[in-house]
Parts: structure tokens; sequence; C-alpha cells
């Protein structure tokens, strides 16, 4: 038997609505990878974020892989190393800063297991945070305070302006980040050329895993690059209409367990 692997947005993919692991899903998974398969969680999230559901899943156990900050980290679950880091160059803060304060936009960054914000935070950068799990620490002296290694920064906007903030700042940055949307009002700042099919491309390999043997799930925008790249890419039933367009496959939504079907089918 070929090992294959099983790459799955958290957000809309693998979890539903309420932001659960059904008992349905959860037990596919796990029986997957009893049979020898290998499962990846593919996130936006900071790695803390994404710690609850790898408990829930037991990827310590049998062996799983966390990519987070859109793929800007992969940490084996096992031994907790990580196997592949891209940073954001600390250079881009200012100019950063001053367009999401000419702009409105929410910015922030992640320490530890916090959520540092430049401004008071904003409905979408409260749901950040609670998404994850995380608290919010104000810092009004961003720029100077962020002096650590960062995997990425956020930018939150109104979805009726977002798409031209993002085309903005892609045409201002395209050299030095990758910038792109992963939810209608969260503009990712990344490394360049980091996003979920560029790190899946590093850690497959050590894996033992060929491309055509991998699955990716997902219904987000950031999720396109790995639903491309993938041997079958999966969009979910609540996947945005471009996710569902480059997608070789669409599965139910998240809260009709749409990976449940993915998982018998492929697995």
């Amino acid at each position: 038997m070929e090992t294959k692997a099983l790459v799955l947005d958290i957000d809309g993919t693998l979890t539903n609505s309420k932001k659960e692991v059904t008992p349905a899903t959860k037990a596919a998974i796990r029986e997957t990878m009893k049979k020898g398969h290998k499962v990846i969680l593919a996130s936006g999230r900071p790695t803390p974020g994404m710690r609850r559901y790898e408990s829930e899943l037991e990827l310590a156990a049998y062996g799983g892989y966390l990519l987070s900050f859109n793929g800007a980290r992969i940490v084996d679950c096992k031994t907790g190393d990580i196997l592949y880091q891209r940073i954001l160059p600390l250079s881009l803060l200012p100019g950063l800063y001053q367009f999401a304060k000419q702009n409105g936009c929410g910015l922030i960054t992640y320490l530890g297991r916090d959520v540092i914000s430049a401004f008071e935070p904003d409905p979408y950068v409260e749901l950040e945070a609670r998404i994850n799990g995380l608290p919010i620490r104000v810092e009004k002296e961003f720029v100077s305070f962020v002096d650590f290694d960062i995997n990425k920064c956020l930018m939150t906007a109104d979805p009726a302006i977002a798409p031209a903030l993002e085309k903005q700042l892609q045409e201002k940055y395209d050299s030095m980040a990758s910038i792109y949307r992963s939810e209608p009002f969260f503009i990712e700042i990344m490394p360049q050329n980091v996003d979920k099919a560029a790190s899946l491309e590093q850690v497959l390999p050590v894996m033992g895993v060929t491309v055509k043997n991998t699955v990716c799930c997902g219904d987000g925008f950031n999720d396109i690059p790995m639903i491309k790249y993938a041997g079958v890419g999966v969009a979910m039933g609540n996947a945005q209409a471009a996710v569902k367009e480059v997608a070789d496959v669409i599965t139910a939504t998240n809260d009709e367990d749409g990976l449940v079907q993915v998982i018998e089918k492929y697995f």
C-alpha cells in the first residue's frame, strides 16, 4: 500500500459552523491514520491556535503535522520539531502600519500565545483571537515592539473594501511578500513565495509521500494553491466560488461531514 497524505484546512473544512470537529469526521480521520496514512492540518492560524485540533485528533500519537501561518511554519507533532520555517521581513512593518492606519484596518501579528494588535481591536481582530483561543495584547508602539521573528501579519478590513486593499498591497509589496485573502475580511501578509502548496512541496518528501497520493481539502481563497497542487484537490460544499472552480472534486459542506465522503472514497 502506498502512503497517502490527507491535507486539511481547519476553519470551514475540518470544523463545522460551530468550530467543532464532528464525531463522524474525527473517527474517519483517526481510521485513516491507523491505516498508516499521513494527516496534515494546513491553516492560516498561528501554531498555538491549532493545538486544540492536534489534541482532539491525537496527531502526536499518530505522527501528524501542523502547517501553520499559511505554510510559513511546519511542525512534526510527534517530535515537536520545526521542519520548515519562513520569516517575514521586519522592514515591511512601518509601511504596513501606515497603510492600515490610513485605511482604518486592523493589523496584528503573534508572539507566543498572544495576538499582538497595533490598534484597538476591530470585530475581525476579535474574531481571529476568539477562533484561536488567544488573548489580544494591544501594543500602540507596534513597529518598535515587534523586534522578533514573525511568520506573518494579518490585516483586517470590511469585506466590501478588502479586495481593493488586497490589490493595493500586492502592487506595493509584490517583490517582498505574498499577500492574499484567507477570508473576505482577512488579508494575509506572508513571506514571499509562501503558501500552503509551496510548504507541502517541502514536507511531502520528508514524509515519503508523492504529490499524486496527496488529497488536499479546503474552502477558502488561501486553499487554492494547495487544491491546484494536489493529486486530488477537494473543495467543500461551503467553499468560495473561486475554490470550487479549481477543485477536482466538490464534496458536501462542513456541516454535512463532507470530509467523511472524501476519506471513504480516497482512503
